[in-house]
This record gives structure tokens, sequence and C-alpha cells, in this order.
């Protein structure tokens, strides 16, 4: 595992992959990966599909320690060093890779919440469509909203799917 500068990740990925073909060190870098999700978000009512890093400041490389190759690897640049002590870096074990890279599980898509806790919302779809309610709890795990709409007068907690309201 390597440190890189924040947001720079995909930049240094590219370089990485350039830097051993040009140097022929296909056999000791095998691969090079950044750890991302799928997310799914809410924009304009329409649910997108967004990949997100799981691991800012971060880039997986699978490599065999040669002098060479670390050498290769600490001078691309954005490169600000690996994980571990400065002259010895600490490999990953297999299920720590698989941990990063999500394959233990099977891959369900996490939704993240563009809503606010107080915003006003309208419900669209489900038994109380065309209610208006203010946000009182987000579940980003259930990927659900509590809402406080108001029925006869009175301010009562509905539970429903991000995709069954939208901003007002």
């Amino acid at each position: 595992m390597i440190n890189t500068y924040s947001g720079h990740e995909n930049k240094v990925k590219h370089n990485l992959e350039h830097r051993v073909q040009t140097m022929s060190q296909n056999r000791n870098v095998r691969q090079v990966v950044v750890p991302t999700e799928q997310v799914s978000e809410m924009k304009d009512g329409q649910k997108v599909q967004t990949e997100k890093r799981t691991m800012p400041g971060y880039v997986l490389v699978n490599m065999e320690m040669t002098d060479d190759a670390w050498g290769l690897v600490k001078n691309t640049p954005g490169v600000t060093g690996f994980v571990g002590s400065r002259n010895k870096p600490v490999p990953l074990s297999k299920p720590e890779v698989d941990r990063l890279l999500h394959r233990e599980t099977a891959e369900r898509p996490r939704t993240q919440a563009q809503f606010a806790i107080g915003e006003s919302v309208k419900v669209i779809s489900g038994p109380l469509s065309d209610f208006s309610g203010e946000i009182a709890e987000i579940n980003e795990d259930a990927a659900k909203l509590k809402v406080l709409v108001s029925i006869f007068g009175r301010e009562t907690p509905v539970e429903v799917g991000y995709d069954q309201v939208k901003k007002i």
C-alpha cells in the first residue's frame, strides 16, 4: 500500500502503470488498484450510480519487493511513501486486501443521502404521496428517512426510502 496526495490516486495509478511499462518491470509490479465502491445517489429525483474512493490518499500495489521495483514505485510522481516503516514497507495480508477491495461480501451498492435533517421534502410515492414534511432522521445503512408529516393536524413520523421523496 502506498500513500499519495489525496485526490491524485488515479493519476498516480496511471503514472505508475506507465513507468512499469517503460522500465520493463511487469514481472515485479503486477497490479495497481485504487480502492473504490459503487454508490447510488439521488440527483434531481433520479438514482445515479457513481464511483467513490473508499480510501482517499492510498493506492494498492501488488508487487514483488525488489530494490528496482521499490525505487520505481517510490520515485513515481505523486507517491509520498509506502505504508510501514521508511525502509521496509509492510505487506498486507490476503484477508486485508479482500476487505479493502470488498471481495468477501456480495457487492451491494450503498446509497448516499442527499438530504439533511430539518430539510423540507415531498413524498412522491407510496400511500402518503403528495404529503410534505420535514426530515427528522436519516438512516444511511437502510437508505431510509424519517419524515414528520402532518396528518389530521398532528406531526406523524413516517419512514420512507430515499427514492420515495424529493426536495421542495
